[in-house]
């Protein structure tokens, strides 16, 4: 079995003739095999590694193949491997009772003593099978939850995006006392622009201007997103209001250089830039989105008719 190879496997059991024998098994299937003597250094060696299956014993000491179990399935902690771990129960017991008992503690599957290798090699397929329909889950999952952070029409984050990692970025900045700057932009006359041209070539400024803004960021440390139809948003972590005019100034450069074509015309824009900025401070109260976008739009109305950039400093 090719595909065994990038899965590990953890056995558990005081009987080391049985261990070695499990171990054996799995072993002659292609895994990477790890042993554990008792239950509570399979669960230390859980929470180190990134074990795919465990099997177990129900009967060892210090912790038994049901506190095991409860244990990995209760467990919360930033492993490296965020996956699902199936669990496979080897016990000399069989009863229905304590297959309902190894089922509840969060075993995926019961096999009774002494184990056969065909049986075992079935049961471990089956466990692969699950493993990779819960990665394909996993990873539907996540793609969905990412979309729907992500502005369908321009491709940057939304709001809903922005309003999850404000927040974060004021309290790192007030914990380590560092700047933090957000700058509202909002194009010059839209509805005006939208009237003449129409809410084809509206959308397609929109998308333009959001690639320019993407492409003139740090990547991972500035965030874009479109913050309501017609003004994105800029996430500026480490960068007082000062820097944030510097950066402005280079957006309105690209941005008057930007030229949208659609049908053999050219369509152009400008935009406003409303700034706000503070550094943080550990005794302060944290400052709300809605505030700090109330003060991006105050910013926003009282800019420089020159330069089109208005900047405001929260003390």
């Amino acid at each position: 079995m090719e595909t065994t190879q990038k899965y590990s496997v953890l056995v558990a059991d005081d009987n080391v003739l049985i261990r070695n024998i499990v171990t054996d098994m799995l072993r002659g299937m292609g895994f990477e095999v790890h042993e554990a003597e008792d239950g509570s250094q399979a669960f230390d060696l859980y929470r180190s590694n990134n074990f795919h299956i465990v099997v177990t014993d129900w009967v060892m000491p210090n912790m038994t193949g049901l506190e095991l179990c409860k244990a990995i399935r209760g467990d919360s902690s930033n492993r490296a491997h965020a996956g699902y771990t199936y669990i496979l129960m080897l016990t000399s017991q069989d009863s229905k009772n304590d297959t309902i008992a190894a089922l509840d503690a969060g075993a995926d599957e019961y096999l009774i003593k002494p184990v056969h290798k065909p049986e075992l090699q079935a049961r471990i397929r089956t466990a692969m099978r699950i493993i990779q329909l819960e990665a394909i889950r996993q990873s539907h999952f996540e793609q969905v939850q990412k979309a729907s952070l992500v502005d369908v029409l321009t491709g940057v984050h939304n709001r809903k995006f922005m309003e999850e990692r404000l927040p974060l970025e004021v309290k790192r900045t007030n914990r380590y006392q560092r700047p933090l700057s957000i700058m509202l932009i909002a194009f010059r006359d839209i509805e005006t622009f939208r009237k003449e041209n129409g809410i084809f070539v509206t959308e397609k400024m929109l998308q333009a201007v959001a690639a320019l803004l993407r492409e003139s960021i740090r990547e991972e440390v500035d965030w874009v997103a479109r913050w309501n139809e017609y003004q994105f948003l800029v996430l500026l972590p480490e960068t007082d209001v000062n820097s944030a005019a510097t950066v402005a100034k280079r957006l309105k450069i690209r941005m008057n250089q930007l030229t949208v074509e659609v049908n053999g015309a050219s369509y152009k824009t400008t935009a406003l830039y409303g700034i706000v900025g503070f550094t943080g401070d550990q005794a302060k109260k944290e400052l709300t989105v809605d505030r700090l976008i109330e003060f991006a739009q105050q910013a926003l109305e009282k800019v420089d008719p020159e330069t089109m950039i208005g900047g405001l400093k929260l003390g």
